[in-house]
């Protein structure tokens, strides 16, 4: 089904709600929509030993997260490489500026280098383009209000959906979830089971359970995404672009959120 408007979307959700399904089914039936990993340019910066790459290794090495204005401008550097964002280019940032950026995070300093900083004020602001095919949806950021609203300065996402499943539902579900790690398959045992209980389908190698799918961890992930989600919810509800999808599983989610885009986006 084809887009007639430029779609920009972030799936917000608590662990285990299926946002990664939803993602997945969005792409094959939008073929328009393409999926931004911040994690996924993280790696492929480090990978090719970009500047910035080289600046956040030891960062993410160490458990550390990557400052704000890092994480803006390596999304801000994907879009406008792939020809989606327009206008005024945020500060070059230099192995120097980078490392005080990260400083500045790790030691707690909310005031973090503003990419758009010491730009000349007459210049047009970043202008996100309006074709289809420049639609995508973000994961992994933003993932809090403050991270919301720099975003807004270059690229205002249009649709902020928040995926609802019962807690007791997510629970089940997180502890019936087994991993073939080599491939990073995964069954479940009220869904979705392996042929054999314990065995990988395709090469009959054996599954485990991550560490964090026990109930104290999962209570404390969902206790953590609470607190965070609810003022970064609240941000895309003022800007009147966020929607509520519920549902007990992804396939009576999937045709809810199927409605929205299509309400938005298509007709």
């Amino acid at each position: 089904m084809k887009l007639k408007r430029a779609a920009r979307v972030l799936l917000v959700g608590a662990p285990g709600v299926g946002k990664g399904t939803q993602t997945e089914r969005l792409l094959q039936r939008f073929p328009q929509l393409q999926a931004i990993s911040t994690g996924d340019l993280l790696r492929t910066n480090v990978k090719k030993r970009t500047p910035l790459g080289i600046q956040v290794e030891s960062i993410m090495k160490s458990g550390g997260l990557v400052a704000d204005s890092l994480m803006l401008r390596l999304i801000s550097n994907e879009l406008q490489q792939r020809g989606w964002l327009f206008g005024r280019r945020p500060n070059v940032m230099t192995l120097s500026s980078m490392a005080t950026a990260a400083d500045a995070y790790n030691n707690g300093d909310s005031l973090y280098p503003d990419p758009f900083a010491h730009q000349d004020a007459t210049a047009p602001p970043p202008q996100a383009s309006e074709d289809p095919t420049a639609s995508f949806i973000l994961d992994g950021y933003p993932r809090n209000a403050a991270q919301a609203l720099s975003l807004d300065r270059i690229v205002p996402l249009n649709l902020a959906v928040s995926i609802k499943t019962p807690f007791d539902v997510i629970l089940e579900r997180i502890a019936g979830r087994w991993v073939h790690e080599p491939s990073g398959r995964v069954y479940n045992t009220t869904f979705n089971r392996p042929r054999e209980a314990g065995v990988d389908d395709i090469t009959g190698e054996p599954l485990v359970q991550r560490p964090d799918d026990n109930e104290n961890v999962y209570r404390a992930r969902f206790q953590k995404f609470r607190e965070s989600s609810e003022p970064l919810l609240e941000h895309y509800a003022k800007k009147g672009v966020l929607i509520e999808v519920e549902g007990l599983s992804s396939d009576e989610i999937s045709p809810k959120l199927y409605a929205e885009f299509e309400k938005r986006f298509v007709d």
